[in-house]
């Protein structure tokens, strides 16, 4: 895929359908993780930690603005994706301990 040579927009949904696999894909992967943390933390309380949740974010941006994306809508997302997964992890955790 290089949308730099497309020439019609077939190609660019395709290659965004693509992207999106790709995406859920490793979304499917981080969650993974989400129930790893549920399993491992020994209290709720542990399960929201602010620290790493600006850690996080401020990767992504960085990482973003490296790549010559937009820092702003990348923190934006991953402040989201972070706060769905700390519900995500909340919920897991109390299946497995509530």
């Amino acid at each position: 895929m290089n949308p730099e040579s497309y020439t019609t927009m077939a190609q660019v949904r395709a290659g965004v359908d693509e992207i999106d696999r790709q995406l859920v894909a490793l979304l499917d992967q981080r969650f993974a993780h989400m129930r790893a943390a549920a399993r491992i933390k020994p209290e709720r309380g542990a399960v929201r930690d602010e620290v790493r949740k600006a850690e996080v974010i401020a990767n992504a941006r960085a990482e973003a603005e490296r790549l010559g994306a937009p820092g702003d809508v990348i923190a934006d997302l991953w402040d989201r994706l972070v706060e769905a997964s700390i519900a995500y992890e909340m919920s897991e955790f109390d299946s497995l301990k509530g």
